[in-house]
């Protein structure tokens, strides 16, 4: 009788085999653009695009260039006129554990291969509630949680993007001032593939019985979804490290919501961070963003020092 372990729906690869599947994949990226990619703290290096990301690049390829032959041969079945619908992918994962840098990393390579030359990347943060309307419900402190999120907007930006729509807009976040910036849109215009990033994407519907069970999903629209996992005690270390440097760089802008935050030492920057992660980050890992690990296609496991060493993939 097999055991449980043997009924996974994934393939495990270590790092050196993942390596493998590259093959003659060229690299396209310069040091100067890793540099330009990689997120506050974060780790990438020429090696980490070769031996992960140029795989995983080759890996989606295959995958958009078969959705979208589906997709024709559907069209001539159905005796539709065919519109230019993207291949999306989602993206999620803890606060602080890479996944941005991800996003970014996977943008640019994806947008050098032939077959689908035009991506976009979209974050979440942009469908997060005005700070007013958090306020006003209640919720300031639970920013980044489910309930944070105007998921209506989200949907329906989703669902135009899959109906083949000549031109999609979607509100734009500033980190600086940890809100929506009124009237600014981010313009999404026929592409071949589209990226979303954020820590609640692949959030499962209404569990069977829930007076909403048969609602639409965010992570319903997406045909390849990635998430960014790593060990809580490295997801710690990793977000107080990023607080600390923040503290002395962005913080200090003076148009910085966290300018309050500037002139922490070592010590209370760290408790401030901790207190922070306790009461709002950890929470939502476990409640919200941990729990969708399994619902992904495929999942990148970061060790200690923020490098991928594991890779799980989905068997079908």
């Amino acid at each position: 009788m097999g055991t449980v372990e043997n009924l996974t729906p994934f393939m495990t690869f270590s790092r050196e085999d993942w390596a493998k599947l590259r093959q003659s994949y060229p690299m396209e990226v310069t040091m100067d653009e890793i540099e330009r990619l990689k997120g506050v703290n974060d780790v990438l290096n020429m090696q980490e695009v070769a031996d992960i990301y140029l795989p995983l690049t080759r890996l989606i390829n295959l995958h958009a260039i078969a959705s979208q032959e589906l997709y024709r041969n559907r069209s001539i079945f159905l005796q539709k006129q065919e519109k230019k619908v993207p291949y999306i992918i989602g993206i999620a994962g803890s606060v602080a554990v890479g996944k941005s840098t991800i996003a970014r990393v996977l943008h640019t390579l994806l947008s050098r291969w032939d077959t689908h030359p035009k991506v976009d990347l979209i974050t979440t943060d942009g469908f997060l509630y005005p700070n007013a309307e958090l306020e006003r419900r209640g919720i300031m402190n639970k920013k980044g949680f489910p309930e944070s999120y105007n998921v209506h907007s989200l949907l329906q930006f989703l669902s135009e993007l899959k109906s083949g729509k000549s031109n999609v807009e979607a509100p734009v976040y500033s980190h600086l001032t940890y809100d929506i910036l009124p009237g600014e849109k981010q313009v999404v215009s026929q592409p071949d593939i589209v990226i979303i990033e954020g820590i609640n994407v692949l959030q499962p519907p209404k569990r069977p019985g829930d007076r909403y069970s048969d609602q639409v999903y965010v992570s319903d629209y997406f045909d390849f979804s990635i998430y960014v996992d790593a060990a809580e005690e490295n997801i710690f270390h990793w977000y107080v490290e990023r607080f600390k440097t923040l503290r002395e760089t962005a913080f200090r802008n003076p148009a910085s919501y966290f300018k309050k935050y500037a002139d922490l030492n070592d010590v209370e920057a760290y408790d401030t961070a901790r207190g922070i992660w306790e009461r709002i980050n950890k929470r939502n890992l476990h409640e919200n963003i941990l729990p969708t690990r399994h619902r992904a296609d495929l999942i990148l496991r970061k060790g200690d020092h923020h490098l991928v060493n594991e890779i799980k993939m989905r068997k079908v």
